[in-house]
């Protein structure tokens, strides 16, 4: 490989090298004595050879620096300019590998862009503005989101915010309510997951309108505001809207204020013994959980909560879900 050295200026020592086959390797000495090496190399290189020389160069290392190394790790290859983006980010900010090999459906609405990825092993996965919202594995989450199967629906009134990928909808309606109202703001996540997300939605999304369900389109604040004007009031109101809130009004000047916009609203359609459910945000956000709990404290009706902590599989991290009720 053909070697170029590099002025770092006393900060440690940088060279880079080019193969005749297209493969760039970067080695870099910091002066606290870490040394990083990345080796890369194009799509339909030999991945046996690479291997070999990967090895070659770790016990080429041990010789140099005889005996002198701490710690050595070798890190999988990051497939970079894929057809299909394999890399999602964690709430807390860690990069995850998914096994995904198909872009099933992409559309960019008025309010988001829209993906649902396959992945072998947690089947269809939605993700919103780059965000994993749900996939067919995580019916752990809609349990969740409903009161972790402690509650009784049947003959009840229930209001669904957001929840676009008709997984609420569809474990509710088995349990024989009265009625739910389920207000989603995008029809194009509607769309996509009708189509391809039917392990979760089943067929309650087929209709806007059901036995014992309607699907209103619309943006939930107005809606909240027009329920609470007309005194109408909901046995449980289940908020799945999106971790980043999507709203037509520019009236909130942050997502705090808009989150508690959307619990004072909701508390005021609670019926006197009903339940207020929704997801928090993964455990290891203990300052946005304690922040979100505040909130609690501030809204114009005093109110208790409980919180459960559920492993969602397709987030890979463990997430808090809320049950807020009045005092």
């Amino acid at each position: 490989m053909t070697e170029t050295l590099h002025n770092t200026e006393g900060r440690g020592y940088l060279a880079t090298y080019v193969g005749k086959n297209g493969r760039f390797l970067i080695v870099r000495v910091h002066s606290h004595g870490l040394v990083t090496i990345d080796l890369q190399s194009s799509e339909g290189d030999d991945v046996v050879q690479t291997d070999n020389l990967l090895n070659l160069l770790e016990e080429k290392l041990k010789d140099i620096l005889k005996g002198n190394i701490k710690r050595m790790k070798r890190l999988p290859a990051l497939m970079r300019g894929a057809q299909v983006d394999r890399y999602w980010p964690t709430a807390d900010g860690r990069l995850v590998e998914y096994d995904i090999d198909e872009l099933v459906y992409e559309e960019d609405s008025a309010y988001q862009n829209i993906k649902i990825l396959h992945s072998n092993q947690f089947g269809n996965i939605l993700i919103l503005n780059g965000d994993v919202n749900l996939a067919d594995s995580d019916l752990a989450y809609t349990q969740a989101i409903m009161g972790g199967g402690r509650e009784h629906y049947e003959g009840k009134d229930v209001l669904i915010l957001g929840g676009g990928d008709g997984g609420i909808l569809c474990e509710a309606v088995k349990l024989k309510p009265k009625m739910v109202t389920m207000v989603e703001i995008d029809q194009l996540v509607i769309d996509g997951c009708r189509k391809h997300m039917r392990k979760t939605c089943g067929d309650v999304l087929d209709n806007l309108q059901g036995d014992c369900y309607e699907v209103l389109v619309e943006d939930c604040v107005p809606v909240l505001k027009k329920f609470a004007e007309e005194g109408k009031t909901f046995d449980y109101v289940i908020n799945d809207l999106t971790a980043v809130p999507i709203s037509t009004a520019p009236e909130e000047d942050s997502t705090w204020e808009f989150l508690r916009l959307i619990l004072d609203l909701s508390i005021k359609v609670l019926r006197p013994n009903g339940r207020y459910f929704t997801q928090g945000n993964c455990v290891n956000l203990t300052e946005a959980l304690a922040l979100y709990e505040e909130q609690l404290s501030k809204l114009s009706c005093p109110v208790d909560f409980s919180k459960e902590v559920v492993c969602v599989p397709s987030y890979m991290e463990l997430w808090v879900f809320y049950t807020v009720w009045k005092k």
